[in-house]
């Protein structure tokens, strides 16, 4: 089993560039109107069992949760994150009271808030108010040699935040709640995390010092940007946004038909938008391309579908309705004959649209259209009940969908990952709380805004928004 231990946007450096233009682009209409009774069932048993992952798999004792399941793993504190905005959801949708929800929030963050800071390579959980990618899920401590990870930190940190702003009763348990939440937040040191300039590094490990690579747009680590120009007591200066900003014209341009800022893994177009409201609120970037990021999004997942359609790789299923190429599980490493054409397949990936430059292995995520639902419904809902109604027997379970399957990969070979089903091709066997966390928000955010709504009271989001430049809609209207 590949391990990710390497930022994906390392992985794909070079491989989003586009033609660029200077043309204003028109928002991309929408297909055809969706009926959200006609998808309910589907979208409610969805919601429930995606929900029940993070639940039912979560350490009790320290709310930690596993990056995978069933198989034997460490905790992903990125999963953490997505667990933390789930909770709420539960409670709102019935799953679970109110009480039981806010007692597991306390149990993971007065773990957070508890556990041990500091320099050395063993035994600590984090350093600077950052934490370490993956953490042993009995201890707490950093598992696997990990790196301290910025981008999994803020991933944390938007569950954090979110509970911080959902608890909001007077409850002691729920003052509690927000105090640790503030405390966790504050407590990160973003400005030891710029290495070079005004970027922000992707990690450090005690090892080594710090990574090599910083984060710079278009890609999964907006996030990390917002929180740390929000922080009230170690924030970066304007100037970090404009160094996130300032490589965004090598991603601009055409594809598939959409003009947009691409990312060829779908999930770097939707963990950020799993907590911030982007609808009608601008940068100046996107003020000068006349759209906002929920569009881009919007644009990104229509590609996505075109490119599916068009299917360059010949792969088997890919359509109207089988689309979102995006990070994920596959079968095995290794390069088969596949009639005339030999393909290249990888464990782990950040598997994205255009190719085999991009790591398109014909291996397919469903979270990459099923998160993608709050941006564009009338092509996501429709991916959900055809994937579910023609696969469901091999691809949908106790906890909603299996993190990725394969029907081009059919071949009698040793896996690195889940099974083989002859005549069907390569299912996966474990949910990977990282693609679990974005299909739950996200069908809540086209259903009810929930997590969305919440997220907008946040004060520190609100100044890190602010402070990148952006301006428009809810946040003109909320001051």
């Amino acid at each position: 089993m590949f391990r990710r231990l390497i930022p994906l946007a390392a992985l794909l450096c070079g491989c989003a560039s586009v033609i660029q233009t200077a043309q204003v682009p028109v928002p991309v209409p929408v297909q055809q109107p969706v009926r959200i009774d006609q998808a309910k069932p589907y979208l409610d048993d969805l919601s429930e069992r995606t929900f029940r992952f993070f639940w039912d798999t979560a350490n009790p004792a320290n709310g930690l949760v596993p990056d995978r399941y069933p198989s034997p793993s460490f905790s992903s504190i990125a999963a953490v994150g997505f667990g933390l905005t789930a909770y709420p959801i539960g409670v709102e949708r019935g799953y679970v009271t109110r009480a039981d929800a806010r007692g597991r929030v306390l149990t993971t963050l007065r773990f957070f808030h508890d556990a041990p800071q500091g320099p050395a390579a063993q035994g600590m959980s984090g350093y600077k108010g950052f934490f370490y990618h993956f953490l042993d899920m009995k201890t707490g401590a950093r598992s696997s040699n990990s790196e301290l990870s910025t981008v999994d930190t803020a991933l944390l940190l938007g569950g954090v935040l979110h509970v911080q702003s959902y608890f909001d009763g007077a409850d002691p348990q729920e003052a509690e709640i927000r105090r640790l939440a503030d405390d966790i937040y504050r407590r990160v040191d973003w400005r030891w995390a710029q290495n070079h300039g005004a970027a922000i590094t992707h990690g450090w490990n005690p090892e080594h010092g710090m990574l090599p690579y910083d984060w710079k747009g278009y890609n999964e680590a907006m996030l990390v940007y917002i929180l740390a120009l929000g922080s009230p007591t170690h924030p970066v200066g304007a100037d970090a946004w404009a160094e996130w900003t300032q490589t965004y014209d090598k991603s601009w341009g055409r594809q598939y038909g959409q003009e947009y800022l691409a990312f060829p893994p779908h999930f770097g177009h939707q963990y950020s938008a799993v907590w911030i409201d982007f609808r009608g609120i601008r940068d100046s970037y996107m003020q000068a391309k006349g759209i906002d990021y929920f569009e881009n999004s919007r644009r990104a997942s229509y590609a996505q579908q075109a490119y599916a359609i068009a299917n360059p790789m010949a792969c088997k299923g890919y359509g109207q309705n089988m689309w979102g190429v995006t990070a994920s599980d596959g079968p095995a490493d290794i390069v088969i004959a596949d009639g005339a054409r030999k393909r290249k397949f990888i464990s782990y990936a950040g598997r994205g649209m255009g190719g085999e430059a991009t790591y398109d292995d014909c291996t397919m995520a469903p979270t990459g259209a099923a998160a993608s639902i709050a941006f564009a419904p009338e092509i996501a809902i429709p991916a959900i009940v055809d994937m579910r109604n023609r696969y469901g027997d091999y691809i949908y379970g106790k906890y909603g969908f299996l993190d990725a399957f394969n029907l081009t990969f059919d071949f009698d070979v040793k896996l690195a990952n889940g099974r083989r089903i002859p005549g069907f091709g390569w299912v996966d066997t474990d949910y990977l709380g990282i693609d679990q966390g974005p299909i739950l928000a996200m069908v809540e955010n086209y259903r009810s805004d929930m997590v969305w709504r919440v997220t907008r009271k946040n004060p520190y989001l609100r100044a890190g928004l602010l402070k990148a430049g952006f301006r428009g809609g809810w946040l003109d209207a909320a001051q």
